[in-house]
């Protein structure tokens, strides 16, 4: 069988359409695409708790809020182990159920404990290791052996049930102190801090993990087992003393690579509408957020103020990968079984890779047979900026006849493609129409 080489070449140009696509983007936040928002007059969220679901709309579009892929759920360790060793996983699976029938994978964090007793750690905890009930505005923290072998075993619990589950987003690494925020982690001796940490490294094993921003020396130890990311939560802090400027800046400086293998994720300071009360600059937030390599941002499902709706839009267009494809070089003829050389150009015009593995694929649609044929290109390789790639593929035994050549990047199947590239050209069904090929019987 003969190696044919490319003698065509199809050519696309990027788009200003605004899109949507997995894993990146803003995400909805204990609730899920259609529900209802926070009320903007309250500046108010939920936090931690289990999720109050509202009957499905009929929609997947939200109000006053960008549509999403991802819908981020944040719970208390109590409500996950209420007794020792009974996990609520139904809490779990309801989450996952309800995420993927609104177009959407979870993203999780399971804290510990918040600053109140109906935010606690678990009661059969708190009797077993003596430490007294939390009190209004308590911000002690668990020092109890117990604690750390019992967190930990949760967390390794969530990972042996859920890991490489593909209605599972990503781990929101919460490692100690109020909400699973970090507070006190940089005090606890050594061996626990590492104990907390291989926890998550451990159990999970595919789902993308992000830490907090608070520790960058552990978010560094965990990258020698695999990738993880961070994630900050206060984005657009511009107080006297605050986090863009006093924080932020110096913990990603302390792990100025992790972006290439691992999502970065932020969270807003509050809600976006007390950006507006306080009159903080929207554009200097997002601008930084795109410098730190930002994938997600969730905005607490609380409304966006429509004078801001275009400063938004234009940070959805670069917030994570955009993938576009510029050109593709194929040949046109070819007998049933030969290999052929092809190439791309692909065009990265966001931030971020996407850092989930999607097949990259070409299909062959024709009167009387389809083939779908998988290409040897990694996604998570393709950072902002350029990739020039060239390989081979071969031809199957096919039918004789003119095929219709189409590109995509497609579920784990072939079956569909996944992931939206804003580029002009003809589509079908969402795939890429590259021009055609004549495939002669096989020699």
């Amino acid at each position: 069988m003969a190696v044919v080489t490319p003698d065509a070449v199809a050519r696309f140009m990027p788009t200003d359409v605004l899109i949507t696509n997995p894993h990146i983007g803003f995400t909805t936040f204990q609730r899920f695409n259609g529900d209802r928002l926070n009320p903007a007059a309250s500046r108010r969220w939920t936090e931690g708790h289990q999720i109050e679901y509202q009957p499905d709309r009929g929609t997947r579009h939200n109000e006053d809020h960008p549509d999403t892929t991802v819908a981020y759920f944040r719970f208390y360790w109590k409500y996950f182990e209420p007794e020792m060793d009974h996990y609520n996983f139904a809490m779990l699976d309801r989450a996952l159920e309800t995420a993927a029938s609104r177009g959407q994978t979870l993203m999780v964090r399971m804290a510990p404990h918040g600053t109140n007793e109906a935010e606690d750690t678990p009661a059969w905890y708190r009797k077993l290791s003596g430490e007294p009930s939390r009190g209004f505005m308590d911000y002690s923290l668990p020092t109890h052996p117990l604690f750390f072998e019992r967190f930990t075993k949760a967390v390794r619990a969530i990972g042996e049930r859920y890991d490489r589950d593909p209605r599972l987003d990503s781990v929101d690494m919460a490692l100690y102190g109020q909400w699973g925020e970090g507070a006190g982690i940089n005090e606890l001796p050594e061996e626990r801090r590492r104990m907390l940490v291989d926890a998550y490294t451990d159990a999970f094993r595919e789902t993308p993990l992000m830490g907090l921003i608070i520790a960058p020396d552990l978010i560094n130890y965990a990258n020698r087992s695999r990738p993880v990311g961070f994630r900050a939560d206060c984005l657009g802090d511009m107080s006297d003393w605050h986090h863009m400027v006093d924080i932020y800046p110096r913990k990603i400086a302390e792990m100025p690579d992790v972006w290439k293998r691992a999502p970065v994720s932020f969270e807003v300071c509050w809600v976006v509408y007390h950006w507006l009360d306080m009159g903080w600059d929207i554009d200097y937030t997002i601008e930084q957020s795109l410098k730190w390599h930002i994938s997600t941002f969730n905005a607490k499902s609380s409304p966006i103020p429509k004078e801001w709706e275009p400063n938004v839009n234009r940070w959805l267009k670069r917030m994570g990968y955009r993938y576009g494809l510029r050109f593709f070089d194929y040949p046109t003829k070819a007998a049933a079984c030969d290999t052929l050389k092809v190439g791309f150009w692909m065009e990265n015009r966001g931030v971020a890779p996407c850092y989930r593995k999607y097949p990259v694929a070409l299909k062959l649609a024709g009167e009387h047979a389809s083939y779908t044929l998988e290409l040897n290109a990694d996604i998570r390789e393709w950072l902002p900026g350029d990739t020039l790639w060239s390989g081979t593929v071969t031809l199957p035994d096919a039918v004789p006849g003119y095929y219709r050549l189409l590109f995509a990047i497609t579920d784990p199947m072939l079956s569909h493609p996944v992931i939206t590239m804003p580029i002009d050209g003809e589509t079908d069904e969402g795939w890429t129409v590259l021009g055609n090929i004549d495939i002669t019987e096989a020699l």
